[in-house]
């Protein structure tokens, strides 16, 4: 596409090329995505989020992964969607909803400026009936079940925040082959739609440790869903309390899983990197 408007932007490190689809008009999204996010050959991105009008709610967010294929939702691309329309005067609010296709998202900003500001996102509420993650165990909720992989024996606690989640409580993350490890979890033949996988160290009773493998992205330096599944899989292993510091490779998020409503929130950084025009 030719003379089309973009903005590039980060949430902990997990980037996607920004796209006003009030005002421009996109033709094979999925493709645009999988063209424009090399990032030997295109302006490299982890995807690409479109804003567009929304019947129900002040925007729509719909996002492709850096294979084309269309994500339910993404955390840290909601935060920064919501920095998006306050920069660019589409909103003049500091709560803001987003229709997502995994629902109705809650966006307050907080401190910042055009740069980067600190941005929570009401995530809702946590999905761990199998069938609805999806994921093909009858185990409910899937805490700490066994999954082998290559002869090795993982322990996955399942979670879906509006798209699957895998988490791992292991060690030693950090020296994790994870373009080798990520894919054979990935593509697991219990989750019927594959899944994201979190690889999670614990520090102490609010701090983790993260390395994530995105489905449909490889490796990211940060995911918000991940973050916030993670999270609750940590309070329902009673490994951690219901405030958390996540440490990503991109950043930190924090995450507070509250008793009252049920409800997840993930609060973070969303940071402007550039302006351009394809030509």
């Amino acid at each position: 596409m030719k003379n089309l408007k973009f903005t590039k932007m980060h949430g902990a490190g997990n980037d996607y090329i920004y796209v006003n689809g009030l005002t421009e008009n996109i033709e094979n999204a999925s493709q645009l995505a999988i063209s424009l996010s090399n990032r030997n050959f295109g302006i490299g991105s982890d995807g690409l989020v479109l804003i567009l009008p929304s019947d129900s709610c002040d925007f729509r967010m719909q996002m492709f992964n850096s294979d084309g294929s269309e994500a339910e939702m993404c955390g840290n691309a909601t935060r920064c969607v919501g920095k998006y329309v306050y920069d660019n005067k589409l909103t003049d609010k500091k709560e803001i909803t987003l229709e997502t296709k995994a629902g109705t998202k809650y966006i307050t900003l907080l401190e910042g400026d055009i740069k980067t500001r600190k941005v929570t996102v009401d995530m809702g509420e946590p999905i761990l009936d199998p069938i609805l993650i999806p994921v093909n165990i009858t185990q409910n909720p899937v805490l700490n079940y066994p999954l082998n992989i290559d002869g090795k024996e993982w322990k996955i606690s399942c979670v879906s925040m509006g798209n699957p989640h895998a988490v791992v409580f292991t060690e030693g993350i950090k020296d994790f082959n994870l373009p080798v490890l990520g894919p054979k979890f990935e593509t697991n033949p219990i989750f019927p739609r594959k899944t994201n996988t979190e690889f999670i160290e614990i520090v102490d009773r609010n701090t983790l440790n993260m390395r994530v493998w995105e489905r449909g992205a490889g490796e990211t330096l940060a995911c918000g869903t991940g973050a916030c599944a993670a999270a609750v899989a940590a309070i329902l292993n009673n490994h951690c309390d219901r405030k958390i510091k996540i440490h990503l490779l991109g950043g930190d998020l924090d995450i507070e899983w509250r008793e009252s409503n049920n409800h997840v929130y993930m609060t973070g950084e969303a940071v402007t990197v550039f302006e351009g025009t394809i030509l």
